[in-house]
């Protein structure tokens, strides 16, 4: 079943040039954006970006992606962080900022997508065009499109990759697992521990699985702000509470890179082996702990990329044209409708396909040769 999820290198070459996800439930549209804001971004536009706090690698590299996927497509950039200590009250200040100094485009990636309405509104009033990117903005009908990595799949993708791993670290089953999901107020977390749940539950209800703790609700295994501390911390409890008598931790469910890190110090630290550990994001930390099999797998999902997803979406929109989206009530859906898509596919990575993955990506290509 690895085979069917695993995407290789011309995936990622058929999102660069903004393929639909192959593994979409959605039906292909025209987009929403009407002709009046399509016409309203010439060239030489302000285009706005506003991002969460740069809490893991990729948030980091986004705005250079931005800066110069919108410079080069002849508009100009405003790229704002939101202030880790204030993330919300912040990115609103920030996005109203945007629209003050006349963006045309604000590119939002949410710090908490339940929380920008009343900035959203005014960016429609405004006769901005709303894009959401990699998060989706949730119960506003004010967007107008969503760039985003299939992320419904990024969860189908892991709980496949943890399944494999169990049996090809683990032996037979049955195995003794956990379960983290990330921040509640990020509208993806859910996504992934969905699509994750769509493929685990089956196995849970069938006894391959067991969830020693018996935490298997979304509220139960949040990890607030994504924090290496948090996730850290919860699995030491885990450990005490569970697993400090003897019985075995086969694997641990993470969403992402950081969080795994955080799950395999606190299993090292209480002298575990260590358990089949999948993650997301391609950090440069954790690709030498994947080739060397303390970490089992990640998910690739070229930032560069995404970026570059919604800066050609905007040129489009800039022509007159409108782009071919996807509509699928799995990834897209923020509460009001589903939002009109460019989904691009993420990628499945473990030892034994990480240096063809990383192929088109030359740091990460060398950690992973480096470190065979």
């Amino acid at each position: 079943m690895q085979k069917k999820y695993i995407v290789g290198i011309a995936a990622v070459a058929a999102a660069a040039a903004l393929t639909l996800s192959g593994c979409s439930t959605g039906r292909t549209t025209s987009g929403s954006g009407d002709s009046s804001s399509s016409s309203s971004v010439p060239k030489g536009s302000l285009i706005g970006v506003a991002l969460p706090a740069k809490t893991s690698q990729n948030w980091v590299l986004a705005g250079q992606a931005f800066k110069d996927s919108i410079e080069k497509a002849g508009f100009k950039a405003d790229v704002q962080y939101a202030d880790d200590s204030n993330k919300v009250p912040s990115q609103q200040a920030e996005i109203n900022s945007m629209l003050t100094k006349g963006a045309k485009v604000v590119i939002i990636g949410a710090a908490d997508g339940s929380q920008l309405g009343t900035q959203v509104a005014t960016a429609k009033k405004d006769g901005a065009i709303v894009i959401a990117w990699d998060r989706n903005i949730l119960k506003t009908k004010n967007v107008d499109y969503y760039v985003a990595f299939n992320n419904f799949h990024v969860g189908e993708l892991q709980a496949q990759a943890l399944l494999d791993g169990l049996k090809k670290e683990k032996g037979s089953g049955p195995y003794n697992v956990e379960l983290f999901a990330g921040s509640p107020d990020d509208a993806n977390a859910k996504v992934f521990f969905d699509g994750a749940m769509s493929v685990l539950k089956p196995k849970i209800d069938d006894g391959t699985l067991k969830v020693v703790s018996g935490q298997t609700d979304f509220q139960k295994v949040v990890t607030q702000g994504w924090l290496a501390q948090n996730a850290q911390k919860r699995m030491t409890d885990l450990i005490t509470g569970n697993y400090a008598k003897g019985t075995k931790l086969d694997g641990v469910l993470s969403p992402n890179d950081t969080l795994a890190r955080a799950i395999l110090q606190a299993t090292k630290s209480a002298g575990l082996p260590n358990p089949v550990v999948t993650g997301q994001d391609s950090e440069t930390d954790s690709i030498p702990l994947i080739m060397k099999g303390t970490q089992y797998s990640t998910i690739y999902k070229d930032t560069n990329l995404e970026a570059q997803a919604a800066i050609d979406l905007v040129t489009k929109l800039s022509k007159g044209e409108k782009p071919k989206t996807v509509d699928n009530d799995k990834n897209n859906d923020n509460g009001s409708f589903i939002v009109p898509a460019i989904e691009l596919n993420p990628v499945l990575v473990t030892k034994d396909n990480a240096v063809e993955a990383y192929k088109n990506n030359a740091t990460l290509e060398k950690l992973a040769v480096d470190n065979k």
